[in-house]
């Protein structure tokens, strides 16, 4: 897994040497709803892409929801819950939101300090998905000034499978330059009703290399990432939030955020 430099975390230059990255999910099979309503949101924090470990997480420190630039607190509607990967069933989360309208809905996950043991480090991530209703934009471009955030520069939501997507990483409202980005594609798709993956990847991976795919941003904080196959595609930028330390321990704050990419549909 990782291993974080507190010199290097300060110059928003990581190391990272992983087969399999660390990803907080918000999970709902379609970013793009025809109609508002009752949605489901699963939040294992796990390997997506190997279908791994699910690591034991506490209580997420904050949980809400951004629509028309109104921010809603649904920290109460998430529940504990189990999630069962290829490697074991570990604590999940889980929130029953409801979509009332039209436009986007920003949900964001603060996860609590998540000791990883084999390198002595702690993780928090702050992650977002963004799901649309009615093909009406709204809010998903918005920045929020979290520690450390994904700004879209694309519609998550309105990929086409082959196209790509742009983002900016910040922290604090600033760009990270050379911020270092690893990318995961959901590769066993998540089973809803007994939350857990399918025991069938949709694609074989011709490396490991391929499992975790790593990217850096350019000196303006911006990458660009084309999507090669449809599905629910994750971003997580290292350590690019302004705290180091917690419990005296090294501290990376990274920023997660989910994309999905749709087939093209010949008449």
């Amino acid at each position: 897994m990782r291993k974080l430099l507190l010199s290097t975390v300060a110059a928003g230059c990581l190391s990272a040497s992983t087969a399999q990255a660390h990803f907080q999910m918000i999970y709902t099979p379609e970013l793009l709803q025809e109609r508002g309503g009752q949605l489901s949101l699963k939040m294992p924090f796990t390997h997506p892409a190997a279908s791994g470990h699910v690591m034991t997480i506490d209580q997420p420190e904050a949980f809400y929801q951004i629509r028309k630039g109104k921010k809603t607190d649904l920290l109460d509607q998430v529940k504990a819950t189990q999630w069962t990967s290829a490697e074991n069933t570990g604590v999940s989360y889980q929130a029953d939101v409801r979509l009332r309208g039209l436009g986007d809905n920003i949900f964001v996950l603060q996860s609590a300090p998540y000791l990883e043991e084999s390198e002595d480090i702690y993780i928090q991530q702050f992650a977002k998905t963004i799901v649309n209703v009615g093909s009406l934009p709204t809010d998903w471009d918005a920045e929020l000034n979290l520690p450390a955030e994904i700004v879209p520069l694309t519609k998550p939501y309105a990929l086409y499978e082959g196209g790509s997507f742009t983002g900016i990483v910040k922290s604090q409202g600033k760009p990270v330059p050379f911020a270092e980005i690893e990318v995961e594609y959901i590769n066993y798709e998540p089973d809803m009703a007994a939350d857990k993956f399918a025991d069938k990847a949709n694609i074989n991976p011709p490396a490991d290399a391929f499992v975790t795919m790593t990217i850096k941003a350019d000196a303006n904080g911006t990458f660009t990432f084309a999507l090669p196959k449809a599905g629910q595609w994750g971003f997580c930028a290292l350590g690019v939030g302004p705290d180091t330390e917690h419990n005296g321990k090294e501290l990376s704050q990274d920023a997660v955020i989910w994309v999905q990419a749709h087939p093209v549909m010949s008449n």
